[in-house]
């Protein structure tokens, strides 16, 4: 589905809710403390079997004439305050779609889908005993 036709004096501007999606995920997965988006079942099982990075994924946006409506599914990093990733993610999603479309956004809702944990690095017993 396309946005509405943005008409001026030169012709008309149509933008993709694809675009829209793209922006918002590239935004979200820029923010410290996001470690992924989440695309669900068959998003995640396309990836994996080398379908290309969906720059879109885990992004589900409403675009009507002058305003949008965006969830985000998201996974982060363990250890950070989940909410305070998450107002830090709807901010750069509201700035970003806003800046780059002139859409309104009226909503940015996120739906924290998991939790990353880092790998913990194993320790040889050389190395410990030289640590000690």
């Amino acid at each position: 589905m396309e946005k509405p036709d943005i008409e001026n004096t030169l012709g008309t501007i149509k933008i993709a809710d694809e675009v829209v999606e793209i922006i918002a995920g590239l935004a979200a997965s820029q923010v410290e403390g996001v470690a992924g988006m989440s695309g669900g079942l068959v998003g995640d099982i396309a990836q994996m079997l080398g379908r290309g990075k969906n720059l879109s994924k885990g992004v589900k946006v409403e675009v009507g004439e002058q305003e949008a409506a965006v969830n985000l599914y998201l996974v982060v990093e363990y250890g950070v305050s989940i909410p305070e990733v998450s107002l830090k993610v709807q901010e750069a999603v509201k700035e970003a779609i806003e800046g780059m479309t002139g859409l309104l956004v009226v909503e940015t809702n996120v739906h924290v889908q998991g939790v990353n944990f880092r790998p913990v690095p194993e320790i040889k017993d050389e190395e410990l005993a030289r640590l000690k």
